[in-house]
This record gives C-alpha cells, structure tokens and sequence, in this order.
C-alpha cells in the first residue's frame, strides 16, 4: 500500500517506503475519518471514507478498541472516538508553549476588531484550529477547537499552502483539485497564494461560506519550526472586503511577528 499524500509530512518522493509502516498508516487513518460533530459511524462509512476492504476496516477498528482509542456501540453496531483519542488531543494542546503564548493575545484582538481569531495548523487536507476566540461584542463564527475547514477555501488553508514548498504545493493542490466540488475553488487558492509575494496574508472573501469574510496569517513555531497560522473571521455582511485588508490584516500580521517567524 502506497500512502495516500494527504497523510504525509514529507513528499512523496522523499518517503523511505522501508521504514514506513502500512498498519500504523491504517489506524491512523481510520481515527482521521471521524468529522467533528459525528458521533458514530459504521463499518461501511469507515470503509468507505479510507478507501480500505471492509475486512480491514474490522480488524483494525477492534484493535483501537481494544486500545481505548474507538468504543464499539453493540445496539447500533457502529464505533465512536474513545477517551484514548482525547487524551492524545489534550496532551498536544497543553505542550504547545506557542498555544499558551497566543491565548491572550487571542483574546485582545478579538475584543479590538469584533471578530474570531483563531491559530491552527495542517491536518491530511484539511486545516485544523487549535484554538478559536470569539468576540463578545459582535456576531462571530461558532466554530471551536478541533473545527475542521477546507484548504482551498479557507484563508488559512490557503496561507499555509502559499508557504510551502513549490513541489509539495503543487502536489496538495492537484489533490484538493481532484476532490473539489467547484473548480473555482482552485484558481481562488492560486490566487490568493499568488498574491501572498505582495501582501504577507492571504484572503479569503464569502468562498469557504456565503456569510464569512476572513484572514490568515503563517508563522513558524520557534520551538519545532512547523507551520502554524493566525486567522481571523466575521459574517461579511457586517464586516466588509475593505475591513480585512486594511484594517485587521495588518494587526494579524504583527501578531504572527510576535508569536514565530513569519520570513
């Protein structure tokens, strides 16, 4: 089994196949099908969401059962994450000194712009926030920690994206191509990355929702030197294209000075 590119950390290219190893990659794959606000899914959903025979999918889901990461509900016959999953979750959260560090400074700049902010990083395809603070003042995103948005469509997917590499980039955006619903999710991504030479930030204007104008930021982690981003959201019908640009970009990209490297 070769793996599937949106659960690398290093191109294909760059992979050693002899020390990687395929049941692990399985597993894992198996917990990364669960999408926040899922509870339970079956055999048949797992099956279908990791691409792997039904007969795998059994075998590797009771053996996370039986490791405390899954639990099997008997009267529906389907599997929910288990407390071994949240362990691992809360364990990432509390050692990251960049997460304690930005908490409040989260918090202050939500409060100044009326808006949410948020930090997160790369998870497979997807973005991943770790942490989300919410105005008090203003109406905002409801989205928490472990919200999960799409890399085209997102400010923040599209940050991260223009900071990689040119290959692994043009790798993960031919496979978000194949999965988009909308093709113009694609050239708004180059786009932004694109712009991103100029601006230091990338936009993210009503294409990730209808109601969601949005920001983002890259920065290095001084600690391990891995890509994290800043963001921050608000409903577009309040808070204009003009706003984002001139105003909170700006504050958002001498935070990620703070907070990382941003060069």
């Amino acid at each position: 089994m070769k793996p599937p590119l949106m659960n690398l950390s290093v191109s294909a290219e760059a992979l050693d196949e002899r020390k990687f190893v395929v049941a692990l990659a399985r597993g894992l794959e198996l917990l990364r099908a669960f999408r926040p606000g899922e509870t339970l899914l079956g055999n048949g959903d797992l099956a279908a969401r990791t691409g792997l025979p039904k007969a795998t999918v059994n075998r590797l889901a009771y053996t996370l059962t039986t490791l405390g990461y899954l639990r099997f509900d008997e009267q529906l016959g389907k599997y929910a994450l288990d407390a071994g999953v949240l362990s691992l979750g809360f364990a990432l959260l509390s050692g990251s000194d960049t997460l304690e560090l930005a908490r409040p400074h989260l918090r202050r700049l939500a409060r100044e712009v009326g808006a949410a902010v948020s930090l997160g990083c790369r998870d497979g395809l997807d973005m991943i926030y770790l942490e989300t603070v919410r105005s008090e003042t203003a109406l905002t995103l409801g989205l928490a920690s472990g919200s999960r948005l799409s890399m085209l469509t997102s400010s923040m997917g599209r940050a991260w994206l223009a900071v990689q590499p040119e290959v692994e980039r043009a790798e993960l955006l031919a496979e978000l191509a194949a999965g988009a619903q909308n093709p113009a999710w694609l050239a708004g991504a180059q786009q932004e990355i694109k712009a991103f030479a100029q601006t230091g930030c990338c936009f993210s204007f009503r294409a990730w929702h209808d109601d969601v104008n949005a920001v983002a930021v890259p920065f290095r982690e001084p600690r391990d030197g891995r890509w994290l981003v800043l963001s921050c959201s608000g409903p577009a019908s309040s808070m204009s294209e003009a706003v984002f640009r001139d105003s909170i970009a700006p504050r958002l990209k001498a935070l990620a000075r703070r907070l990382g490297v941003t060069g």
